[in-house]
């Protein structure tokens, strides 16, 4: 924070909370200043590269204050008059703007790509990218498009358990789906996180239904998410020794493994 007699350089979580602390240090009115906005911030992206917005107030001399002209009659008219024509074709144009969609025709995962770099850019992240086929499904055959991103220091992207790396799929899904108007498809991963992360979890199950056979009772897991309470679920499918359930509600969803009896 930078400050002297007539002007305050002061930061603040937005560029209005910014100006509010400003002139509450000042203790003085809009009126009174002259403001300018040094940097209008950021919040960043899933918590990364966020920085506070900066703002510039300047105490108007006295004189000015008292010498400001009162507006006139036509002064209210001409400004009433552009605000009507103007707001309009503000609107319009963003309409338009979001009309011209370059990913017409595009296939999803040209358009997934797209998306998935251009987040990484604005979180100024320096990675690669690939596109690969899924394996066909255990269950339906589908197989599904993988978004796979490269790079150094990946991790601050995957977040523990996976928790980063899901909500940037859902993002990018969310931005996909409104471009090419259907709901998406793909996969994110990140160097075959998912993949590794789920044969961990296959082997957990197999240990823990071991567990269960062992000891003779039935026992739980961690809370996970959907995707994941899956893998549990087909891993010990055909085991005729247990069988599974999701219980609880939410986040702290899990599955209990059961002993057959």
């Amino acid at each position: 924070m930078v400050s002297d007699e007539n002007v305050l350089e002061i930061g603040g979580e937005d560029v209005e909370k910014a100006i509010e602390a400003g002139l509450a240090q000042l203790n003085l009115g809009r009126e009174d200043v002259n403001i300018e906005v040094l940097d209008e911030g950021s919040s960043g992206f899933l918590g990364i590269g966020g920085r506070e917005a900066q703002v510039r107030l300047t105490v108007k001399p006295e004189e000015s204050l008292l010498e400001q002209p009162l507006p006139q009659a036509n002064d209210a008219v001409t400004i009433e008059a552009d605000e009507m024509v103007q707001e309009p074709t503000v609107r319009v144009e963003t309409r338009e703007t979001r009309l011209e969609l370059p990913y017409e025709g595009q296939p999803e995962e040209e358009v997934a790509r797209e998306i998935v770099s251009s987040l990484l850019e604005k979180m100024q992240i320096d990675a690669t990218i690939e596109l690969r086929q899924s394996e066909p499904d255990d269950l339906t055959g589908e197989q599904r498009w993988i978004v796979d991103i490269m790079g150094q220091d990946m991790g601050v992207l995957i977040g523990p358990r996976g928790e980063t790396l899901n909500s940037f799929q859902y993002i990018a899904r969310l931005m996909t789906g409104h471009k090419i108007q259907r709901k998406p498809n793909f996969i994110v991963d990140i160097e075959g996180y998912r993949a590794r992360r789920e044969q961990a979890l296959a082997r957990l199950a197999e240990r823990m239904a071991d567990k269960v056979v062992n000891r003779g009772h039935s026992m739980s897991l961690e809370p996970m998410p959907p995707n994941e309470r899956r893998i549990i679920h087909i891993t010990l499918r055909e085991d005729d020794r247990v069988y599974t359930e999701s219980i609880g509600e939410g986040r702290r969803r899990k599955v209990k493994i059961f002993l057959v009896r």
